[in-house]
């Protein structure tokens, strides 16, 4: 019994959950202090953080076809270190450049008329762009082709390990800012910037350690399968005829560093040439992903970030317009991710009794459903819904009395911190229950709790289905288009989830958030009608039975690295 205990520890796959683990905790730090760095920075208002957030998506959507692309031309190892180091590395150096901002601050302004500080700030940016851009890459590449690798052949296995990854997620999600806030709270901005730096090190050195050993200890990571003629995509695109034997058109490649292997050199292209690939690899990547059987379902899956029913600083600004405290929200917050974690454990039981095709319906019913209370808390007493208030009623209003739009002030900036996001959605910046005094009439709460309650319940299904669509992107997508069909579905769930940035600030009022849960609540709709399409199609006359699949050969889908359709 102890040796098979140490037999786990050291096995490839807690190796890679722990390696994950680390990289997960640095990430959710990081994401959460850089937002409050830059308010802190540029305490007069969110102009940072805005512009930090639109190059972050904006990037991740034009970028992440040429980042799967590279992800599928390099070996693993390769691919995988490269990612580390420069991730890590970015964040380090931004953490160094913002403790030297928040040491010599004033200088700084005195410098060049203050263009010296606003270099700072765009070289802030850039480099956390970067950063972010690596981590991108790391997903890809360890979420969607390390972890099918380990666990071979056995779908069961991968969808255990694609749920324990998805349960380390939900944690970090919660434990890392939390962790970091209370050291920026009880420290100070510069101290967090020298503790996440430090921990980046530290983490950098053990994931790179933890990534040799999987590599070491998984000899099928050195295979790796390519197209003979990896630049012209369009090949990747044609539909291979079903009886098409397995060596036509591909070859094994394994990696040089093992074999010694030397790839053929690459015929010499002119300049324009060169210019002109990444426009191409960013086309024939769309074109690649629109032509994947699993195409409906990766955009159903994308069509779920549209919405403003999460966790998020926008329905945590709504809650505070509603009297709920930093305490209140903190709470919820943790109850949803009990509720995610409960779907990841739904997502394999279900998977073992129906197979995973079912399970995405079975998950989008139940996500649906959930979601239903918050359509009928837009109309429950307490609701703001009122859609004859002009969305820019307030905005005009303050510029025709030359009043300033509002800010968050430097001072205030610890509230994020201690309590929260603050009331932006009505133009303060202190929490609607702050003063007593000046507070409004107690709103009742009947319409606020239904919403939560929709959707911390909701986070059951969209877990699961979040896994479902992921392991038939793992098992359904040829092993040389990997990367670059994952780097495209990221850029789908950019695209959407800037959407819902953009439909939030053409009606920021609370009183027309109720029209934007409604609106969410339809592209949820339509999400999982695009894969209860795919379902049909792929199922056909067994779309209406759910029977347990045979461990040995899962009926519900291809197998893996067959792109053609069921």
């Amino acid at each position: 019994r102890l040796g098979s205990v140490v037999a786990y520890f050291t096995s490839a796959k807690f190796l890679l959950y722990l390696g994950h683990a680390l990289s997960t905790w640095g990430d959710r730090m990081w994401h959460f202090a850089v937002s409050v760095f830059l308010v802190e920075l540029y305490g007069n208002s969110l102009l940072l953080t805005a512009v930090y957030g639109l190059v972050v998506a904006g990037s991740v959507l034009l970028l992440g076809a040429l980042i799967g692309d590279w992800v599928d031309k390099n070996s693993r190892l390769k691919v995988a270190q490269t990612s580390l180091i420069v991730q890590n590395a970015s964040v380090i150096l931004c953490g160094i450049i913002l403790m030297i901002i928040f040491l010599f601050k004033t200088q700084l302004l005195t410098l060049y008329h203050g263009w010296l500080l606003t270099m700072c700030y765009i070289l802030v940016i850039t480099i956390a762009n970067i950063a972010n851009l690596a981590s991108t890459a790391t997903a890809i590449t360890i979420q969607r082709d390390w972890i099918v690798v380990v666990a071979g052949e056995d779908r069961s296995k991968l969808a255990d390990m694609n749920a324990t990854i998805r349960r380390i997620d939900q944690l970090t999600n919660i434990l890392a800012p939390m962790a970091v806030g209370q050291i920026m709270t009880f420290g100070s901005p510069m101290i967090g910037c020298g503790f996440i730096s430090g921990w980046n090190l530290m983490s950098m050195c053990v994931e790179y350690l933890l990534l040799w050993k999987v590599y070491q200890k998984t000899p099928t990571l050195a295979l790796k399968s390519a197209k003979v003629e990896e630049s012209e995509l369009k090949q990747l695109n044609v539909k291979q005829e079903s009886d098409m034997k397995p060596a036509e058109g591909v070859q094994l490649i394994v990696e040089k560093d093992v074999t010694g292997f030397e790839p053929p050199q690459e015929k010499k292209v002119g300049c324009a040439a060169r210019i002109a690939e990444p426009f191409v690899t960013f086309r024939d990547g769309w074109v690649a992903y629109y032509n994947q059987p699993v195409f409906l379902a990766g955009m159903g899956l994308a069509f779920l970030y549209m919405t403003v029913l999460g966790f998020d600083c926008i329905t945590t600004g709504y809650a505070y317009t509603q009297g709920l405290s930093g305490s209140v929200l903190s709470l919820l917050m943790g109850a949803s991710a009990v509720t995610g974690i409960m779907g990841t454990v739904a997502f394999t039981w279900l998977r073992r009794k129906c197979g995973l095709i079912h399970t995405g319906l079975i998950s989008g019913v139940a996500q649906f459903a959930c979601l239903i209370l918050c359509v009928i808390s837009v109309f429950m007493p307490g609701s703001p819904l009122d859609l004859t208030v002009s969305p820019f009623a307030d905005i005009s209003a303050r510029l025709f009395e030359n009043e300033p739009l509002p800010t968050i002030a430097s001072p205030e900036s610890e509230m994020i911190l201690a309590t929260g996001m603050p009331n932006l959605l009505n133009g303060s910046t202190t929490p609607a229950n702050s003063d007593p005094e000046m507070s409004p009439e107690p709103v009742p709460l009947i319409s606020v709790s239904l919403l939560f309650a929709g959707v911390i319940a909701a986070r059951v299904g969209l877990w699961s289905f979040d896994l479902t669509v992921t392991q038939l992107l793992q098992e359904n997508v040829v092993e040389s288009e990997r990367g670059i069909i994952n780097g495209v579905q990221n850029s789908m769930n950019y695209l959407l989830d800037l959407l819902h940035f953009i439909m939030v600030i053409l009606a920021p009022n609370p009183e027309a958030f109720g029209l934007l849960v409604l609106i969410s609540v339809s592209f949820v709709a339509m999400g999982h009608i695009m894969y209860f399409r795919y379902a049909q199609k792929t199922l056909g006359k067994q779309f209406f039975v759910c029977r347990t699949p045979d461990p040995k050969a899962a009926p519900d889908s291809s197998p893996p690295g067959n792109t053609s359709t069921v």
